[in-house]
């Protein structure tokens, strides 16, 4: 790898700024410059996002409807939760800043996380009950030692559609052929700088040149798109934003930027959010772009560039909420279920699975906290004030 060099930089609301940062980086992809600043004040209203925004107030009468999905998984809104992730682990083999504190989390012991054998019952009844994609999350998912195993018994679910896993990369390139072969269909990685130094800073670890390396594998393995998360942060990385849709120009990557969000020791502040409409502003300055039609259930608001083979997507948690249509619950490491990500309420699906509950009793604890699920989530002012766990606890 060639050598990088960087100038002076200082603190800025918790991270350095690396506004004047110069660097040489081994050539993976295309990656160009880009121009163009805003404060938050100039675009939660930005015109131009209007322009590009979806809602999912219609939620209701422009989804499908699936008689298959059994009302344990319908809420009092009527949204079907046909999507499952499963965090495998709260162990990761990086420690990034935005998802676990300074000093660290204690961990769950062992003996009270989920067993392989309990994660597959209890994936079972929400595929039996009409959840067709799951995805593995953690802490790390690929540094369990059964996570073959484990995506060999997931795909082999009647009525499951997608098996995904998002990951930090940093172990993903020996192990993706093994796990294609095991059914892993659908594939995150996260990546939040292009450059080296920057990305130690951020995770408290090395691994940047692994992690280019899984995307690569990911593409010459076939999987299409490869979804990339950025978690854009100013003064850290939103100057790198057309950077990252560079990486989009000749191959079937989907950047995936995602809005600063609070969470438990993550330092939260508003003044590192960068809204959606300000990225997408940057971006528009400097490439054509086109609204992509979304699924109702879809997280993102998605675009495709002129004249390149991937997309970019937007992930706006925290300005345009799309609780609506939201379908997606959460089986945490600790068996616990979490309906939405940024509401504190939880329940133990792990407590009467050991204790000796069959599948129709679980069924009735899993969807009385389905009925139980809000109409959307607090703003992100109360968000960041209401306890939640640590991301490394849910699970990314």
């Amino acid at each position: 790898m060639r050598p990088y060099s960087f100038k002076a930089f200082d603190w800025n609301l918790g991270f350095r700024r690396f506004d004047s940062v110069q660097y040489k980086i081994k050539s993976y992809f295309q990656t160009g410059n880009n121009n163009g600043q805003g404060l938050l004040s100039n675009h939660l209203d930005g015109s131009l996002s209007k322009m590009y925004a979806t809602t999912c107030e219609k939620f209701q009468e422009d989804a499908p409807k699936d008689n298959s999905v059994s009302d344990m998984l319908i809420d009092s809104f009527g949204r079907l939760h046909t999507y499952l992730r499963i965090s495998l682990t709260e162990r990761c083999n990086l420690r990034c800043q935005y998802c676990m504190p300074a000093e660290g989390v204690e961990l769950t012991p062992n003996p009270q996380l989920l067993s392989t054998n309990e994660i597959v019952r209890l994936a079972n009844i929400f595929v039996n009950s009409g959840v067709d994609k799951i995805r593995l999350t953690g802490g790390e998912p690929s540094i369990r030692k059964d996570i073959e195993d484990i995506c060999l018994q997931l795909s082999n679910l009647k009525g499951l559609r997608t098996l995904a896993m998002t990951t930090n990369g940093i172990t993903l390139s020996r192990k993706l052929p093994k796990l294609k072969e095991c059914g892993l269909s659908l594939l995150n990685i996260s990546l939040d700088t292009l450059v080296p130094a920057k990305f130690e800073f951020m995770t408290r670890r090395k691994g940047h040149e692994r992690v280019m390396d899984s995307i690569n594998t990911a593409v010459e393995l076939g999987y299409n798109p490869v979804k990339v998360n950025c978690v854009v942060m100013r003064g850290f990385n939103d100057d790198e934003i057309c950077d990252f849709v560079e990486l989009t120009r000749e191959k079937p990557i989907n950047i995936r930027f995602i809005e600063f969000m609070p969470f438990d020791g993550n330092v939260w502040n508003v003044k590192k959010l960068v809204p959606y409409s300000e990225m997408l502003d940057r971006v528009v300055k400097r490439f054509t772009v086109k609204r992509i039609q979304d699924h109702p259930t879809e997280t993102a608001k998605n675009f495709r560039i002129d004249g390149h083979k991937g997309t970019v997507s937007f992930i706006t948690s925290m300005t345009e909420h799309f609780c609506a249509g939201c379908n997606r619950l959460r089986l945490l490491a600790d068996g616990n279920l979490k309906v939405c990500l940024f509401g504190p309420s939880e329940v133990s699906l792990r407590d009467p699975l050991r204790d000796g509950a069959d599948d129709n009793g679980l069924k009735e604890i899993i969807g009385a906290a389905v009925k139980r699920k809000k109409a959307s989530h607090a703003g992100m002012f109360d968000i960041a004030k209401t306890p939640n766990r640590p991301m490394i606890h849910i699970g990314g």
